[in-house]
């Protein structure tokens, strides 16, 4: 019990340092700012996630002394309650209702934790916004401000459109970065735990992985909201850009599902990662994919053409 402890205690003083390593302005800061919740989310999963989140608030208390209380209050919501949260819900199970009788577990969905993934990463970036104003004019501003004060543009028109474009494209992209280094984060935390053995769920199979119906309904409702200016606006932009980042994950799902009978299969989906990660515009494809999945059942519709059983779904 008392290494299990002082495992989540170093945890939660590991990830309140990569936290605050932000403060420094080195290139590396932002490598372990992004990173910061992994050992947290490693202590949950692999010791509990009672423990990681005595470790977290251990944390918080360290940089409310040495650094100051925002960076604690910060420190806590984007990255303690999220990674604990997760660990938990990661290892939520209950017996499988076709074998009440027997020890089969059901996990819980790797697709709800998807979902609750988009949440906090509307939360958390809505919440840092909401730092800067309470209205959209006011957080505008604010991050033109800091747009101007970092980049150190020149006072011209051009330079003005751009950092105007840049205002209007940073909460959604600020979401977008949360919901990716989330994700990141859980899956390394996953493997992490699978490695040393103290991840006590089965690896799922994440071909499967399918949002809950309720999804689709959200996102309609948020790119409705985006369109009706003001602050509602802003959160419907931020909702907005982490769903489409969950389906975008769906969408990498169903690609693995479809290509399972394709040769060179290796080759086509790792083309299509790196056409992903150098040019970014064809992640729209992946998007498209997932949402015409949860419309149409494709890959349903896949195990079906081949008389194959579908895959547990997680």
């Amino acid at each position: 019990m008392m290494i299990n402890i002082l495992i989540a205690l170093a945890a939660g003083c590991a990830s309140a340092l990569m936290f605050v390593s932000i403060v420094s302005g080195a290139l590396i800061s932002l490598l372990l700012f992004y990173l910061a919740p992994l050992p947290l989310m490693v202590a949950a999963l692999g010791w509990g996630p009672v423990g990681a989140a005595l470790g977290g608030l251990l944390g918080a208390v360290g940089l409310a002394a040495i650094v100051s209380f925002p960076y604690a209050v910060a420190f806590i919501v984007t990255i303690v309650v999220p990674a604990c949260w997760l660990g938990h819900l990661a290892l939520l199970a209950r017996p499988a209702e076709a074998d009440a009788e027997s020890q089969v577990l059901e996990w819980f969905p790797v697709g709800r934790l998807t979902a609750w993934m988009a949440g906090f990463a509307a939360l958390t970036t809505m919440a840092a916004l909401l730092t800067l104003g309470t209205d959209s004019a006011t957080i505008n501003d604010g991050l033109r401000t800091g747009l101007q004060r970092a980049l150190s543009p020149r006072n011209s028109a051009d330079a003005d459109r751009l950092i105007d474009a840049l205002v209007s494209v940073a909460p959604p992209a600020a979401a977008t970065v949360a919901m990716l280094t989330l994700t990141l984060n859980l899956w390394l935390a996953g493997k992490i735990t699978a490695t040393s053995g103290r991840l006590t769920r089965p690896w799922p199979d994440l071909r499967s992985t399918t949002l809950p119906a309720m999804t689709l309904a959200v996102l309609s409702l948020a790119l409705g909201l985006s369109f009706v200016g003001g602050v509602v606006s802003l959160i419907g932009k931020i909702v907005s850009a982490a769903l489409f980042v969950a389906y975008g994950l769906c969408g990498a799902a169903t690609l693995h599902t479809l290509t399972m009978a394709v040769r060179h299969r290796g080759f086509l989906l790792s083309s299509t990662y790196a056409l992903v990660l150098i040019f970014l515009w064809p992640a729209v494809a992946l998007i498209a994919l997932g949402i015409a999945d949860a419309f149409f059942g494709l890959r349903q519709r896949y195990f079906q053409r081949r008389s194959m059983p579908p895959p547990t779904t997680t």
